[in-house]
């Protein structure tokens, strides 16, 4: 059986219609991250400070420790 098929089969056994939007959903969204279509949602400007970001992220004087990330947000972590 191809996955298409199991897939199918399995959609076909799931009878709660609240769980079948959910998984629908999330297929959309996985389906539309992978396509690119995440990037092309952002604006000129969002996918601008993206790069600079993520280029400034390449120099580890910009990074902190994951020590010091837990240690500021910690209050919410506790949650």
């Amino acid at each position: 059986m191809s996955t298409k098929e199991a897939f199918h089969k399995l959609i076909d056994h799931i009878e709660n219609e609240e769980t079948l939007k959910g998984y629908f959903e999330l297929i959309q969204r996985l389906n539309k991250n992978q396509t690119g279509g995440l990037w092309d949602s952002l604006s000129s400007e969002e996918k601008d400070e993206l790069l600079i970001s993520y280029a400034e992220s390449s120099d580890p004087k910009n990074l902190i420790s994951h020590e010091e990330v837990r240690g500021q947000h910690d209050k919410w972590l506790r949650k």
